[in-house]
């Protein structure tokens, strides 16, 4: 027989694991999610030539002047600018549904009646509207840049909103900048991250403080009459950030929407009067146009790819003076890159150089004929460029230079209509016939145009064949990714695959070690599973199945649920099993079976407290009742949950502790912390949707510094003076202790100890969740501590199951309660709003924290559980005389399942959903539905790994200082 494993070793080769797992992890991340192609360097006049054309100048943008480089400009495109200023409002988070209604129906009548002079516009033509398609993710930044550049970001741009750097990619407001424009800014500071230096006046405010709904939008609006009768502007952008932090508090139908939205309609309603309609200043004309970067969920969130997500508002006011169809004006579709090609060609400036977007058709109308095909000529050409850098093959062959703004076709004038034709083949072939036609067909209308004869058909048919190729171009290049580094992706997959196959050994080993002793005849390694064991790997082996499917990943709530209710189950019947009937009414004297009950009931409301997932999030459920009924309920389950939690986390310590004066202390910094939480509760929350509480933040920081303190001080000082045993006397009659046996009874003290910091880890996180979580949430959190102890206090009654079994069913609880608490696989359902309470200034790495700490309140709950349950364990295993003799061996003993099973359960998940999401890539919902999963996934590896290493630092210090105090008192005795 090999010998065993020991502590030290195991230790490493765990580490060793860990470090190669999260190695791999990012070579995967790094290779596999999106870089999107960029040419480098920014538009200048050759812009104005055919891409295949060789340019006859070699211009130098820096060397002209502002106003000359204007002119040149406006020489070259041959196309008149249409206005002089721009105001572009970004109210943030609006959803195109709420001006524009959905699937040809008008908005409710709520949201219509709340935006009255914006709907005038709409129904006298004064307006045209689009619903702006977004792409995922649907955060602030990416969707900014996409707006100004034309170019859509990479997956990972969710990560660093927020960490906005300066944009250094070609943008509109670049382009302005260079021709002399001057610009000012008023709302999200954003902006000012993403270009600084551009705006000679500009007010702005942070967009992470949530719970500001008011003032946000004030400090905006005070500038607006002062602006609007200044002319030293030609770009005014207005971001309003209020109207999406009523979502992320209340959601879509938050009794502060209607106000918001009537606030915003006001505020057009100025721009319109004053800045548009009065002609007595000598301004030019203005153009405004209202925008949103994305939209938002029933719940008031974003971040995922669903219809109510990505459905932003796109509204052009001032652009034309009447409309016949209300329809015209409300049944449009667009991409939100759309809007830098058509303000770039509106304001005679060249469209930045990795824009993907098209000219939107009902700009158009106010242009001369050979404006609109020049204008579509050039978003054609800024197209071409882009597609060269990306296709091999030469997309211009055949075509030869003539004058600027020419291209000709090799071939007699005479064979000009038989050269276009239907296009098919390759991708590069279909792009270059489609161009091919475009051209043909323009050369076709200009040479009649000439001559002066009829030239409508001829017209429409050069429109419609650029149109086809705008459309065909921004498609492909809009789903286009540079080339997956294959020696990164191939390192990843290796290294997760070593690592899994690192964890999985040592678990066997220690699982060969614990449940197969050398009498057993280990050289013969057959085993067989019981019920419970073997459903915990069938559990195991149906989420690694589920991967594969995009449904299931959507639905995955449902799977865990399943799952944990069936494991209640088996629970159930191997307790009923194991009672004697014939003793008759003693069945219900035990424990076990109201565990049981506890856990089902537990399960089943928080089953129902969130319908979560994607399909059918629209369905009734605990916490939509609670949000619909009085919001006093919703209070006062808030109030009865935190007594309750506090309640038996005083009792528990105190209980445990054994009056200790130190626990004593502790359970005075819990007691305050409850007192404070309580008083946040009651009177400061309901305040914090309208300003900013300094009480409220006050009250937080304090709470968060209490609880650092009470969990740290619990942790490391408790284990010093918790009652030695005294086991030792009794012994051995008051003689001497053998030094090598001196191990045997740490398990009491050790178990003692672990037992009061794992319940002081267990109240204090729960605090900080009742603190932080959304109100509705709160018996949700509640609930699930119930569930815990019951499986705690089952298993600690000598239940017959397996300890890795136990470990797995607490990691199987925790996982279950992450989406009982409204989480998903979908970024929509990220908490932001709690992200942010007790900051005074806006820091990215505490918000993050925040954020991580809200999300994964339930795993990290249970993780943090396991430290009680060791304790628990510990003084079982003593009771039965199972402990060891040697420190290192008890510790290996202890430790080994409960960091093992979570750590060997998450490495088989992020290991086989990465060789998924490999296999996927091309899948149609690769980024909207596997990527975002991915993100998760890694972030419960992140989550595993740092409540694993919490549970191994507690109970390796907690032991070692037990030794080190049983050592002293035994040579005191000596």
């Amino acid at each position: 027989m090999a010998p065993a494993v020991t502590c030290t070793r195991l230790t490493v080769f765990t580490f060793a694991g860990i470090f190669v797992q999260i190695l791999g992890l990012a070579f995967f991340v790094f290779g596999f999610f999106p870089v999107k192609p960029t040419l480098s360097g920014v538009s200048g006049p050759e812009s104005y030539y055919a891409p295949f054309c060789d340019s006859a100048k070699n211009w130098s943008d820096s060397e002209l002047h502002p106003e000359k480089l204007r002119l040149l400009y406006q020489e070259l495109s041959g196309i008149s600018p249409a206005f002089d200023r721009l105001i572009l409002m970004v109210i943030d988070g609006l959803p195109a549904e709420f001006v524009l209604g959905k699937s040809g129906q008008p908005p409710r009548k709520v949201w219509k009646d709340s935006m009255p002079y914006v709907q005038s516009l709409l129904d006298r033509g004064r307006a045209v509207g689009y619903h702006s398609k977004a792409a995922p993710p649907t955060v602030t930044m990416p969707r900014l840049k996409a707006m100004v550049s034309g170019a859509i970001g990479g997956f990972l741009d969710v990560a660093f909103n927020f960490n906005t750097q300066a944009l250094l990619d070609d943008n509109l407001l670049g382009q302005f900048f260079m021709i002399g424009w001057k610009m000012v800014m008023l709302g999200d500071d954003t902006w000012l991250k993403l270009f600084p230096g551009l705006f000679m006046r500009h007010d702005g405010v942070s967009s992470f403080f949530v719970k500001d709904t008011v003032q946000v939008d004030k400090n905006v609006s005070r500038h607006l009459p002062d602006e609007l009768k200044s002319d030293d502007w030609n770009l005014l952008i207005l971001h309003y950030l209020g109207l999406d932090h009523v979502g992320h508090i209340g959601g879509r139908n938050s009794p502060l929407m209607a106000s918001k939205l009537m606030e915003m309609d006001g505020i057009v309603k100025t721009m319109h009067l004053r800045a548009i309609l009065d002609n007595g200043h000598d301004q030019g004309r203005t153009l405004l146009v209202v925008v949103s970067d994305h939209g938002m969920t029933e719940n008031g969130n974003h971040g995922g790819s669903s219809y109510e997500e990505t459905d932003s508002l796109m509204l052009f006011i001032g652009l034309r003076d009447d409309t016949s169809d209300y329809a015209v004006a409300t049944e449009n579709i667009a991409n939100q890159v759309d809007l830098a090609a058509t303000l770039a060609l509106l304001y005679g400036v060249p469209i930045p150089k990795n824009n993907v977007g098209i000219l939107l058709p009902q700009t158009l109308d106010s242009l001369k004929d050979y404006e609109q095909l020049r204008a579509l000529q050039l978003n054609s050409w800024q197209l071409l460029r882009l597609m060269q850098a990306q296709l091999p093959g030469s997309l211009h062959e055949g075509f030869s230079c003539g004058g600027v703004g020419d291209e000709l076709f090799n071939g007699h004038s005479n064979d000009l209509k038989a050269a276009t034709s239907e296009c098919s083949g390759s991708k590069e072939k279909q792009l270059r016939c489609l161009f091919t036609n475009a051209a043909v067909l323009h050369g076709i209308w200009k040479s009649k145009k000439m001559t002066e004869s009829d030239t409508m058909e001829d017209f429409s048919g050069a429109l419609d064949a650029y149109t086809m190729f705008l459309r065909t171009a921004s498609e492909w290049l809009a789903g286009k990714t540079t080339e997956k580094p294959v020696i990164a992706l191939g390192l990843g997959v290796g290294s997760m695959l070593l690592s899994c196959l690192v964890c999985v050994s040592l678990i066997l080993c220690l699982f060969r070690e614990v449940y197969h002793k050398p009498k057993d005849r280990p050289s013969n390694f057959s085993y067989r599973l019981s019920l419970e064991e073997g459903f915990i790997l069938a559990v195991v082996l149906i989420l690694l199945i589920s991967m594969g499917s995009s449904s299931m990943v959507e639905e995955e709530h449902y799977i865990w649920h399943f799952l944990v209710s069936t494991f209640n189950l088996l629970l159930f019947y191997k307790t009923a099993n194991s009672f004697e009937f014939s003793k008759g009414l003693n069945i219900f004297r035990e424990c076990k079976i109201w565990d049981i009950f506890l856990l089902l009931i537990c399960g089943r409301l928080l089953r129902g407290w969130h319908q979560g997932g994607v399909n059918w999030t629209y369905l009734p459920d605990i916490s939509k009742w609670l949000g619909q009924a009085d919001r006093g309920y919703v209070k006062y389950i808030q109030l009865i949950s935190i007594f309750l939690v506090t309640g038996w986390g005083l009792f528990t310590l105190i209980q445990k502790g054994l009056k200790r004066k130190s626990v004593l202390v502790l359970a005075f910094g819990f007691s305050i912390c409850r007192f404070i939480i309580l008083l946040h509760a009651a009177r400061y929350e309901d305040n914090m949707l309208e300003v900013s509480n300094y009480g409220a933040t006050l009250a937080a920081k304090v709470t968060y510094l209490l609880l650092a303190t009470s969990v740290i001080g619990a942790a490391t000082v408790l284990p010093w003076f918790m009652p030695l045993s005294t086991n030792m006397s009794r012994s051995y009659n008051n003689h001497s202790l053998p030094a090598e046996r001196e191990d045997k009874f740490l398990p009491v003290e050790a178990g003692d100890s672990l037992s009061v910091i794992g319940s002081a880890y267990i109240l204090s996180w729960c605090l900080l969740q009742l603190l932080l979580q959304q109100p509705v949430n709160s018996g949700a959190i509640f609930l699930l501590l119930i569930q815990m102890l019951a499986l705690s206090h089952l298993f600690s009654k000598g239940l017959q199951v397996k300890e890795w079994v136990e470990v797995a069913a607490l990691y199987f609880l925790g996982m279950a309660g992450h989406f009982a608490l409204g989480n998903s696989n979908t970024l929509a359902t990220i908490d932001v709003a709690g992200a942010f309470i007790g900051i005074s200034s806006h820091s990215t790495v505490l918000s993050g924290i925040l954020m991580f700490i809200i999300t994964y309140a339930s795993p990290m709950l249970f993780l943090l559980g396991l430290v009680m349950y060791v304790g628990a364990k510990a003084r079982r295993n003593h009771s039965r005389g199972t402990q060891n003799e040697d420190l290192g061996q008890l510790l290996k003993q202890t430790l080994g399942f409960p960091c093992l099973v979570p750590l060997c359960i998450n490495s088989l998940l992020l290991t086989a959903y990465t060789v998924v999401l490999l296999l996927m890539r091309n899948h149609l919902f690769v980024w909207s539905v596997f990527s975002p999963k991915y993100l998760y996934v890694c972030a419960t590896a992140v989550c595993t790994y740092i409540g694993v290493c919490i549970v191994a630092a507690t109970v390796t210090y907690t032991y070692s200082v037990a030794a080190m105090r049983k050592s002293k008192k035994i040579r005191r005795q000596n």
